[in-house]
């Protein structure tokens, strides 16, 4: 359990309906729980700071979280190989259930007069990041050819010519030099 994400709701458990706002910024994995992925995937770093902003309302059966949850993260852009960094902004709408409840699957479930956080935090955040990421939209990526960035300018590679169309470019007009066009 990470201190840094436990809230207490004895108050919101006692008086039923009721809401409290929770707004904070904590390392994304404390405790260091969460594996790093490889080097090619898409993660958030363990110190990266995440930003919750979040209302807590109880109600007969647990308490409702609702509210936003921002983190940076980082990748390889998918054309280019380079580095490529965001931030993810995913909005959560979860409940909470004693565990006294926990038949309820579709719930995230907690004991006594606190909420652990940390669960909804890492899943909403992993669940939302990019699988194929970008270092920017316009990316050109790499030549198939040589493996030279096209971000950087073209390389001079030749188009390469499509096989299946290897036998028309062999044809040739009387007098034409190869690569030369016709008028239509």
């Amino acid at each position: 359990m990470s201190v840094v994400y436990v809230v207490p709701v004895a108050a919101l458990r006692r008086v039923v309906p009721s809401s409290m706002e929770v707004a904070f910024e904590a390392p994304f994995d404390v405790e260091r729980e969460l594996a790093p992925l490889g080097p090619a995937e898409t993660d958030v770093d363990p110190d990266a700071l995440v930003t919750v902003a979040l209302r807590l309302e109880s109600y007969a059966g647990g308490i409702r979280v609702r509210g936003a949850i921002e983190a940076p993260w980082r990748g390889t852009c998918r054309r280019c190989a380079a580095r490529a960094d965001g931030v993810v902004r995913v909005t959560v709408d979860e409940r909470f259930v004693s565990e006294s409840q926990t038949s309820d699957e579709m719930s995230y479930s907690f004991e006594g007069d606190e909420l652990d956080l940390t669960p909804l935090v890492h899943d909403a955040i992993m669940l939302d990041l990019p699988l194929a990421p970008l270092c920017r939209e316009t990316c050109a990526g790499l030549c198939p050819q040589c493996g030279a960035d096209l971000n950087e300018g073209p390389c001079g590679c030749a188009a390469p010519s499509d096989p299946r169309w290897a036998t028309l470019d062999a044809l040739r007009f009387p007098g034409e030099e190869p690569g030369q066009s016709h008028p239509a």
